[in-house]
C-alpha cells in the first residue's frame, strides 16, 4: 500500500492550523448528539444508513464532543467521519483513515462528501491501517474504529502492529471505541471473509494485548435473534452487533 497522505479538507488547510493548540483544554460539555444526527443538510443516503447503525446512541457512547482530535479507523466514504466531525467542532479535528487505493468507488464517495462544510474539521488520511497516522500526530483522544476491524484480517494487516500504533497514538486516558458485526462462539477470525463477522473475545484479547483496558460495553446494537451464521449484508434480521470501550492507562506502567 502506497504511505501516502491525501488531505482533502473542504476549505483549505487553514482551518486545520487553527485546531493546534487545543491541547490542554478543559473537556467542553457533550453536544446534543440528536440534534446532530437531525441536521437538515445531512444526506438522504446517510439518513438510511442511520435505520442500522443507532448514531444517536453511537455517537454518546464515543463521548466525542468538540475541541478532541479523533481518528476514524477505516472511515470508508465518511459516514462516521461526518458526524464525528460534527461532534466536535468547533475547534475539534478528525483524521479519517482509510487505506489508498482500496476500494476506488469508497474513496470517490469520500470525495464528493469531504466538499461539504461539515466537513471542514476533517482530514483524510489515505495510510495503511498498521500505519495510520504520520509520526508527528499524536496525542489524540479518541479513536473510532466502526465495522472494519474484521476486514483487517483478511487485507492481511499485522493487527499486533497496527494496535499498538493505535495505543502510541492516543494520549493516557484516551479512548478507543470499537463496533463490529458479531461472529458466533468459536468462530474467531475465520468468517471475517465469508460472512463479515469476527468473533468478539478475539477483538477484546488482540486489543489488551496491545495494552488497552476495557471499560465499558454498549447492548444498543444487539440482536439476539440474529443467528450470527449469515452474511451481514441484506440480512432478514437485524445484525448481532458489539460495541466495545477500550482506555489507554493514565500510567503507562500498567500496560507494560
Amino acid at each position: 500500500m502506497i504511505r501516502g497522505l491525501l488531505v482533502l479538507v473542504s476549505g483549505g488547510l487553514g482551518a486545520v492550523g487553527l485546531l493546534a493548540g487545543c491541547a490542554g483544554a478543559p473537556e467542553a460539555p457533550a453536544p446534543d448528539y440528536a440534534a446532530i444526527v437531525a441536521a437538515p443538510d445531512r444526506s438522504e443516503a446517510d439518513r438510511e444508513t442511520d435505520r442500522r447503525r443507532k448514531p444517536v446512541e453511537l455517537l454518546a457512547f464515543t463521548g466525542a464532543r468538540p475541541s478532541m482530535k479523533v481518528l476514524d479507523m477505516g472511515a470508508g466514504g465518511g459516514y462516521s467521519t461526518e458526524l464525528l466531525a460534527r461532534a466536535v467542532a468547533p475547534g475539534g479535528i478528525v483524521y479519517s483513515q482509510h487505506p489508498a487505493g482500496l476500494l476506488p468507488n469508497v474513496i470517490k464517495a469520500y470525495a464528493v462528501r469531504a466538499k461539504s462544510a461539515a466537513m471542514r474539521n476533517a482530514v483524510r488520511m489515505e495510510r495503511p491501517f498498521e500505519d495510520p497516522l504520520p509520526p508527528e500526530i499524536g496525542g489524540l483522544d479518541l479513536v473510532t474504529f466502526f465495522f472494519a476491524y474484521h476486514d483487517t484480517v483478511h487485507l492481511g494487516v499485522d493487527r499486533a502492529k497496527m494496535n499498538r500504533r493505535l495505543y502510541d497514538a492516543l494520549k493516557p486516558g484516551g479512548m478507543l471505541v470499537l463496533a463490529d458485526h458479531s461472529a458466533r462462539p468459536g468462530d474467531g477470525i475465520g468468517v471475517t471473509k465469508t460472512l463479515h463477522r469476527i468473533e468478539e473475545s478475539v477483538v477484546r484479547r488482540e486489543l489488551e494485548a496491545a495494552g488497552f483496558e476495557l471499560v465499558s460495553e454498549g447492548d444498543f446494537l444487539r440482536n439476539a435473534a440474529d443467528g450470527r451464521d449469515a452474511p451481514v449484508f441484506k440480512p432478514k434480521v437485524p445484525n448481532d452487533e458489539f460495541v466495545l470501550k477500550f482506555r489507554k492507562p493514565q500510567q503507562e506502567e500498567k500496560a507494560r
